[in-house]
């Protein structure tokens, strides 16, 4: 099969040939349709092995279904967050594999693992949203923008922090550019790091919960003396990296995709053929959303390919 490969520790000019994949126990062979692209994949490719198959988010078909029975059946169209999904075929465990409703796009799908997996999992962490003040930073990328979703549907009042409006569109939500004068809010999303996370800390009321997600910003965060205390309820700072069997999770989100509840956020699609020309757009921040590759841009189960 073809894939796309970390080479001389950078991203590949084209799929490269490589050995078909052997699903070990609780493992199901899914021929990958589309996957999608998230920057820190890129950021971090060089702390790959050359040979290492990309990526985490893929959309396809169920070839062979585990032998132990587990998981999706030959033929079921899937939605997977697990390594190694930037190739025509990958075996992935089927706690990582969940079935696509009729009616959602595979390319649609394809862009939810990563970030809507961390969007989710870390407004769980925050306690009840109905009715609370919640901050998302980085809203206008892709997790923040599933965040800000997530949180209206389920009641709360979200601030969404952008560094462009105008880049941002309509977010449905309270829209800042800076955080000076934001008053007071009960829970964070915080994509940022850096200035972004001493600025949202700042704002964070006793008892709330700062969710640490990201770190975009790439500058360190500095605390000055004593502004981690604050009289009353205790407030806290949250690590985020649980993407341990994520397929309950990644039925509920595609779920609200068919249920016209949430936008997955597609922002461009590319070839595969071309992975200099998409990792470019993404690095560049000229992805609005979601970048996908689509591994064969002829298939027919999928609206036309709309290439930035």
């Amino acid at each position: 099969m073809r894939a796309l490969v970390v080479s001389g520790g950078a991203l590949p000019a084209a799929p490269v040939t490589v050995p078909d994949p052997e699903p070990g126990p609780g493992q199901a062979l899914v021929e990958i349709h589309h996957a999608s692209v998230n920057p820190s994949e890129l950021r971090h490719i060089g702390h790959f092995p050359d040979g290492a198959v990309l990526g985490y988010d893929a959309a396809g078909v169920v070839l062979r279904a585990a032998e132990d029975g587990t998981g999706p059946a030959a033929g079921a169209r899937v939605v997977a967050f697990a390594a190694g999904a930037w190739a025509e075929r990958a075996a992935f465990a089927t706690d990582a594999l969940a079935v696509v409703p009729d009616g959602v796009h595979l390319s649609d799908a394809a862009a939810l693992p990563m970030a809507g997996i961390a969007a989710l999992r870390s407004l769980r962490a925050t306690g009840p949203l109905l009715g609370r003040r919640v901050l998302v930073t980085g809203a206008s990328g892709a997790t923040g923008r599933l965040a800000v979703q997530l949180a209206r549907r389920a009641g709360a009042h979200v601030i969404a922090q952008v560094r462009d409006p105008a880049r941002a569109g309509d977010l449905g939500a309270e829209t800042v550019t800076d955080l000076d004068g934001v008053e007071p809010v009960d829970a964070v999303i915080e994509l940022l790091g850096g200035p972004y996370l001493v600025a949202a800390w700042r704002l964070l009321r006793p008892g709330g919960n700062l969710q640490s997600v990201g770190w975009a910003a790439g500058e360190p965060a500095v605390f000055v003396p004593n502004s981690t205390f604050v009289l009353g309820e205790a407030r806290t700072i949250s690590s985020f990296g649980d993407a341990a069997a994520p397929a309950a999770d990644l039925a509920y989100l595609v779920e609200l995709v068919a249920r016209g509840e949430l936008s997955a956020g597609v922002g461009g699609r590319w070839s595969w053929e071309r992975p200099g020309e998409m990792a470019a757009a993404v690095r560049d921040g000229k992805v609005r959303g979601k970048g996908i590759i689509d591994m064969d841009p002829t298939r027919t189960d999928d609206p036309a390919n709309n290439q930035l």
